[in-house]
């Protein structure tokens, strides 16, 4: 009886660790845009948009996921003035995701506020989306660089 025993290791988190780096570099940089330039919201909220869906299709989600940030980015594109319900619908859609699917409550309810308060304030859409890129790009930044260290 041969007792060789050969161990193989798959790390499975390597893709969603580089997704997850990837999402929190592109929010951070779309926010930092957002402030300095607040009167190209359309492009830099559509850009950002359509630059996340077609970062979720590179990295094979399901086709209902990127979708999502696609067809808000077109519809951003094409009827600028509706940025604040846009974005807001994306932002409440993203919101219920990370509620359910990936657990991180308080980011998930901060999304929805945000949600909620670009509905009441849509002349201050520019800010809150930044505050939303900002938030949700240094979380997820935090939160990979504690998993790193471990």
């Amino acid at each position: 009886m041969n007792n060789n025993f050969s161990s193989y290791r798959i790390d499975i988190q390597y893709k969603a660790r580089e997704r997850r780096i990837l999402n929190a570099v592109l929010a951070v940089i779309t926010a930092v845009f957002t402030l300095i330039y607040p009167g190209f919201l359309y492009l830099i909220a559509g850009g950002y948009l359509m630059a996340l869906g077609l970062l979720l299709i590179y990295f094979r989600l399901p086709a209902i996921i990127p979708a999502i940030p696609l067809v808000a980015g077109i519809l951003i594109f094409i009827f600028p003035d509706l940025i604040p319900y846009t974005f807001a619908g994306f932002l409440g859609f993203f919101g219920v995701i990370l509620l359910l699917a990936f657990q991180f409550a308080i980011i998930g309810f901060l999304t929805l506020i945000i949600a909620v308060l670009i509905l009441m304030n849509p002349e201050s859409v520019a800010y809150l989306i930044a505050v939303f890129l900002l938030l949700y790009g240094v979380s997820n930044l935090i939160r990979h660089f504690r998993e790193s260290g471990r």
